[in-house]
This record gives structure tokens, sequence and C-alpha cells, in this order.
């Protein structure tokens, strides 16, 4: 690969952050022999893309393959990028500093719906057309996964190729196709074809997006105009997770990242079933690595990177069948050394007595709980599980043993809520407050902290909430009017998401293929870096809105019968649309339903759709 960096350097001497742009890392890997090469892209900034797990597995799994080689590439801050493009350079890759476009495939990641522009300003930037159908043979393919392409289409026109489910063995497998067709001289078409018949692989261009009128009465918006693509793109399942390493060679940046620490994943999946969450449904089972593995993995990855923090990462690391033995041999190996061992997904189900010792040894930081609602009825509706003795149980544990500090995430706008629901959550903070206060010595009173986070409810697909809308904004400010008001100690501090960006948020999530003009067309008025909220340009999006006749609101906020056919209808997870619809029945019932791995089977559909089973190292 070509460097740039001569031109490039320039520019990253006066830059905000030059570490953000250069190469050399502790631990970066260079393939110099390699004849086919892909750049996976975060589109963001390097510290908010680095320490994200995805992007290291995938760039991993690439370079172990022979032959290959994979690059990190990130999007520089907004004022290098305009530096960038005065000086007419182009997107670079970390590794070589080379332009994007020079790649054999370019890999994007989709994190979260506020990164929809981001994706057109890295295209952009790295001089890549915007649109599959504009590209010529000469250009990079331009492929995508993760959490927002299990509904691809307001995405659909800008990729060639999207990868549905766990990359592992899907990413070089996709590759090594591509690599092959293009030694053979197929045609950018016969590549494509090829790739679509891999499982998990969707290609947009293969499928005419159809009426509203024709998908409700087919069971479907999309039809193939190529013979021989699939109907349905079934989630791939990387099977081999529980016997893989939890050892993952990672990069060591020169500049702070967030999550600046070393991250093994101890689980894939969650089976605990809350009704609004995405990720609980699309990586499904539950896969957990050994005691053994997860221990051995941890000290082998603190001795390479020499990082004294390590995160037990999953949806849910206190529900592994084996966290007390876990935790203990790692506090154990850790003694006298300054590591803090910390679990970031705490249940309050799962936080005793025993937990609060165990989690972050003698060094006591802050911890957080997610009980997103205030009342036992809405609890209930949302399928959490979890009571209020759960969270003063875990509370007076947690100051108990030494805490002072707490975080507690709810979420307003939840299917069924009501004033008294909001109210609930003053209450509950409220109370949680005093409890935490009882359980510490009379000196330390003045230290306890209890906080709340306040976000605003996305319908989400995939999920059983994804027919529900989203509330207006307005009235989302009202709600936390009144959650305000409610909370009477200023002990407590309680801050909210601006539902400015919710909006943005929920069309992404919920659209179909006409929302990827609107994302053009927002962009093309300046909006980028959505995510960020001194970036964010509510503007663009409502004036690109205006320009193309699309109601956003309607898409936002619009409720639809559970016999809908959603436009991501055609991308399955495994978990089938007659128990989604069950679910959401048994919500408006207060019914709830409980974890397949601590109960019997809930019937999603999952384990039989993908021929595999929840995985647990231990007994539970």
């Amino acid at each position: 690969m070509t460097s740039i960096w001569d031109q490039v350097r320039p520019l990253v001497e006066r830059a905000e952050r030059p570490s953000r742009y250069i190469n050399h890392e502790w631990g970066a890997v260079r393939k110099h022999d390699a004849d086919f090469h892909l750049c996976m892209i975060y589109p963001d900034t390097y510290e908010l893309g680095q320490p994200n797990q995805a992007l290291r597995i995938l760039v991993n799994v690439v370079n172990a393959r022979p032959g290959m080689a994979a690059e990190r590439g990130f999007l520089p801050a907004p004022e290098m990028c305009d530096r960038l493009r005065e000086a007419g350079l182009p997107l670079f890759s970390v590794e070589s500093c080379a332009p994007v476009r020079a790649f054999d495939v370019v890999g994007v990641t989709l994190p979260h719906e506020l990164a929809a522009t981001n994706i057109l300003e890295a295209l952009d930037l790295a001089g890549i057309p915007l649109r599959a159908a504009e590209r010529g043979q000469d250009d990079p393919f331009v492929i995508a996964g993760g959490p927002c392409a299990f509904n691809p289409e307001p995405y659909a026109p800008f990729f060639d190729a999207l990868n549905i489910g766990e990359g592992e063995k899907m990413l070089p497998d996709g590759l090594e196709v591509i690599r092959d067709a293009r030694r053979r001289g197929l045609s950018r078409f016969d590549t494509l074809r090829a790739l679509a018949t891999v499982p998990g692989w969707y290609v947009p261009s293969f499928y005419r997006w159809l009426s509203e009128d024709q998908a409700q009465e087919s069971g479907s918006w999309i039809q193939p105009v190529v013979e021989g693509v699939p109907t349905c793109i079934e989630k791939q399942v990387f099977e081999g997770f529980a016997d893989s390493s939890g050892w993952e060679p990672c990069i060591v940046p020169f500049t702070e990242a967030v999550h600046d620490r070393l991250n093994v994943e101890v689980l894939r999946g969650c089976a605990r079933g809350c009704r609004f969450c995405q990720a609980g449904m699309m990586y499904r089972p539950v896969r957990e690595r050994s005691a053994d593995n997860i221990v051995s993995s941890v000290l082998k990855g603190l001795a390479e990177t020499g990082y004294d923090e390590v995160s037990l990462t999953s949806l849910s690391s206190t529900d592994h069948s084996q966290i007390d033995q876990i935790l203990r041999r790692l506090n154990e190996a850790t003694e006298g050394t300054g590591v803090r061992i910390s679990v970031p997904s705490q249940r309050l189900d799962s936080f005793g007595v025993d937990m609060a010792a165990l989690v972050a040894g003698r060094k006591k930081g802050g911890l957080t709980f997610a009980p997103e609602a205030g009342t036992q009825r809405l609890r209930d509706v949302i399928n959490k599980n979890v009571t209020e003795d759960d969270l003063f149980g875990a509370i007076d544990a947690a100051f108990a043993a030494g805490w002072r500090r707490c975080k507690l995430y709810f979420m307003i706008g939840l299917p069924t809520e009501t004033d008294d629901d909001v109210r609930g959550i003053a209450r509950m903070l409220e109370r949680s407050y005093e409890r935490a206060v009882r359980a510490v010595p009379p000196d330390q009173k003045g230290a306890v902290k209890i906080s709340a986070s306040v976000a605003l409810f996305v319908p989400k697909a995939q999920t059983p909430f994804q027919w529900d809308g989203q509330i207006p904004p307005q009235e989302a400010l009202r709600r936390v009017g009144v959650l305000r008001e409610a909370v009477r100690s200023r002990a407590i501090d309680v801050r909210w998401h601006d539902p400015k960006t919710s909006f943005v948020e929920a069309v992404t999530s919920r659209s179909g293929r006409e929302a990827a003009d609107l994302i053009e067309e927002a962009w093309r008025r300046g909006a980028r870096f959505d995510a960020w909220t001194e970036c964010f340009n509510e503007a663009a999006w409502r004036e690109a809105a205006e320009a193309l006749d699309f109601d956003v609101d309607a898409v936002a906020q619009n409720s639809y019968p559970l016999d809908y056919i959603m436009p991501w209808e055609h991308i399955s997870t495994g978990a089938s649309r007659r128990w989604l619809a069950r679910e959401r029945r048994l919500a408006d019932r207060e019914g709830t339903t409980p974890d397949c791995t601590f109960d019997s089977c809930s019937a999603c559909g999952v384990c039989p759709a993908l021929s595999i089973d929840n995985m647990l190292a231990g007994v539970r």
C-alpha cells in the first residue's frame, strides 16, 4: 500500500490531537506480504472507535488469514476532516497511512443510528462514490455489519453488501469470495452474486424495494431481481465463541481513549428478554467462556498490554454462571498489583453482599444499575424481571462494602408509561439515597452520591416493541419536567438525554430504504457527528425532511398493529415474529417471561432456527 504520510504529516502536526492519526502503537500489525487488503472503518474518531471490541476482533481474524491484511480507519475530528478537504487529501488508514479508496474492501461497522451521516462523511472523504450503484470496477467493495445491520435498509444503497450476524468467520469467508472473484477477473456484479450465496450476506442491489401496499400483501418489503438469492437473510452465529480465547491481541493507544482499559468478553448473548433491548434479541443464544479461559486471558492481557484495569464485558456479566469463581481468582491473582477488575454490566438481582465484596476488589469507583422504570408495573411491562427490593438490596450491599457513588439508568416514554410511572423514578431515587446514607458510617454520609441518567425510549427493530412509536419531543420534555419536580432532594443529580437527537435515532431505526435519501440530504446540508451534542444539527435533518417531503415525526411516532410487516422482516435474528408479537401482547397484560438460562425455554425460536443452544460454563 502506498503511504501518503509525507502529505498528511503537516496537517497532523497542526491537528487538535495528533496521536489520533499516527501509527506504531503498541500491538499494531503490518503485513507487508499480503496481496489482499481490508480497511475496517469505525465511523467516529479514534478515541471512540479504537476501544471497540468488534473492530479489534475483525481486524485480528482477517490478519490471521494467509495473504490478507486488515488495517484500521477512523473518521478524523471535524476540524481535521475540513483540513483534509482543503488540502485535497483523502481519508487514510492508520497502519500504513494509505488512501482508503486504494484497499480492495472497505468495511464499516454500524454501531448506532446516530452514526449514519458519519458513514457518508467517511466515504466522501475517502473519494469513494456514496452509493453502490455509482461504483465502478476499480472501486473498493464497501461492506458493513454491526448492530444497525439488523435493519439495514436506511443504509442499504450505500453498501455493496452487509454482513448479518457475528463476523469472526463470516467476514474472512466473505473476503475469500471477493478475493477469489478478483483473481478470476469477475465483474463487480458477478462477484456480488457469488457473495450473496454465502449465508448471512445481504446484497441490497439484488432486491427491488416494494411499496407499502405490496409489502403488507406479500409479507416482505423486498423482491429478488437476481435469481438464486435468498428471500430471508438469517443471522450467522460464531459457534466457536465459548471455546475461543478471551484474550484478543489488542492495541495500546498513544492517546487516552474512551474505555481505556483491557476488555475481555466473558460471555455473548443475553436471554433476560427485556422487550426494548435489541442487543438481547440479536445476540442470542447465550454462550459463556469458562472461568479458566477468562482468568488466563485476563492475566495474559494484563502482562502484554501494561493496563492496570480490566473490564469483564458482556451484556450481563454478573449473569455468568461462574462469575463468583472468576472474580475470586482474579482478585487473588492481582492482589497487591494495583489492578482493578471491573464488571460494567451488573444485574440488580445478581448483586448481593458476596458480589459487592468481589467486584473491583479494594478499589471502589462508581457503580451503575439499570432499573429502567420507576414502578413495578412498568418493569413488568418491559420484562425487566427485577424488583425494588433487588435494587435496595444491591445498594445496601454496595454502600456497606465501601462504594459511595451509584448511577441508576432509566427510560421515559416506554410503552404504557403514565405520569405516575415517571414520578416512580423520583420515589425510587429518593429511597435509594436514604438506603445508601443509612448503610455508611456517620462521618461518610456526605460522600454519598446517587445520580440518574434518563434516556428517551427509541423503538428498535427486531424487538417486541418494534411496533410502538416514540413519544414526541415536546411530550418527552414534559415528562422530564414531571420527574424534575418530583425529585426534591438536592443530593440527587438527574440528567436526561436531549430528545432532539432521539427522533433521528427512531427514524433510522424504523425506516425502510427510502430513508437513505433523507440521510444523504441531511449530510449534504451539514449533518455529521450527530452523536456529539455540540455538533448535532437538527436544522439539517428538519430541512432535509421538508425538502424530500419525508414525515420524520410520523416515522418516529407511529404505532402499528402486530400484523403489520416492518421494513426489516427479511432479516432474521432467529427470534420468530410470532414470539415477538406474543411478547408484545404479554406487555399489555403486564406479564413476564423468565430468562431461559435460569428457567424453561421461552420458545423464542433462536436455538432451533440457528441449530445452536445456550452454552453455560457452570451449573445454575
